[in-house]
This record gives structure tokens, sequence and C-alpha cells, in this order.
């Protein structure tokens, strides 16, 4: 059964590709977003420990899965279960194209207006991708997706 990791920049299309895989391929889906942060405003990063034992229970319930984020910290603790990843590294035109173009993500905001309105925040971090180096930059993506020793896969574009 496929194990798939999905990374890349906000607007690179992780979820949708998440999504096309939990259609075709029948796997469970889970958006690192879901455990990655607390509900609190403003949002604020949950301590690893708690994100890191959701991720593994999500793992250990689940034959079949596709994971999605940015979040390399994350990432690296569910690389040892999975046997496939995938990097989305479009330009950061495309991902500032596609965060414009984002229908509205009902899980992650109470309304498309709401979620319109962190659009320039979001336009500024996607553009940061390459002067960032934290957990979601292009460097730290880049090393995971060469440590990685099983199948996969860099994109430059979507169709």
């Amino acid at each position: 059964m496929k194990k798939v990791l999905i990374f890349g920049n906000s607007g690179s299309g992780k979820s949708t590709f998440a999504k096309k895989l939990r259609h075709s391929d029948g796997l469970t889906h889970l958006d690192l977003d879901s455990l990655a942060w607390q509900d609190t405003v403003p949002p604020e990063r949950k301590p690893l420990i708690e994100s890191e034992q959701e991720l593994l229970k999500f793992i250990q319930s689940n034959e079949g899965w596709v994971i999605e984020g940015g979040y390399v910290d994350l990432l690296e603790m569910a690389a040892p279960d999975a046997n496939e990843i995938i990097f989305l590294n479009l330009s950061v035109d495309d991902c500032i194209a596609n965060a414009k173009n984002r229908p509205w993500e009902s899980h992650k905001y109470d309304s498309k207006q709401a979620q319109d309105a962190n659009l320039d925040m979001l336009i500024r971090w996607i553009a940061d991708y390459y002067e960032r180096q934290d957990a979601f930059s292009i460097q730290k993506h880049r090393d995971f997706y060469e440590a990685f020793l099983g199948d996969k896969r860099m994109l430059t574009e979507l169709t």
C-alpha cells in the first residue's frame, strides 16, 4: 500500500495533489496543518512532541496514506514509514498565483473572507521561500529530498 509524503512551498498544490492521490489510490489524507498548530489567536505551533504523537497515531491507524505539508521537522518523523515522497518545487510566481486562486479551505478558515484576509501575509511567506532558513525553506526541502532513500519525484509544474 502506498505511503506518500508531499511537500513544497505554500501554494505549490500539496493539498490538491494529495486529494487526487486520496481518490485515485484510496489513501487516507492528512494535512500537517491540522496537527501542527494550537487553536490560539494568533496561532502558535504546538509543542513538537504533541504533533509527533498525533502524526504517529495517524500512521499506525492507516494502512495506506498521503501526508502533505511543508514542515520538514514533521516530515522527517513520518519518513521512516513512507515509501514515496513528492517534492512540489514550483516557482514562487506559480505558488503565488495558486494562492490567489485558492478555493476556500473550510477546514482551516471560518469563511472565504477570513481566508482572503490572510492573503497578503501568505504571499509574503511564499515569496520568502528562498530566504528562510527554517523547516519550511527551500534548503530544508532540498535536503529532505536528497536524504530520502525510497522512491522520490520532484515536480516543477503541475498539469
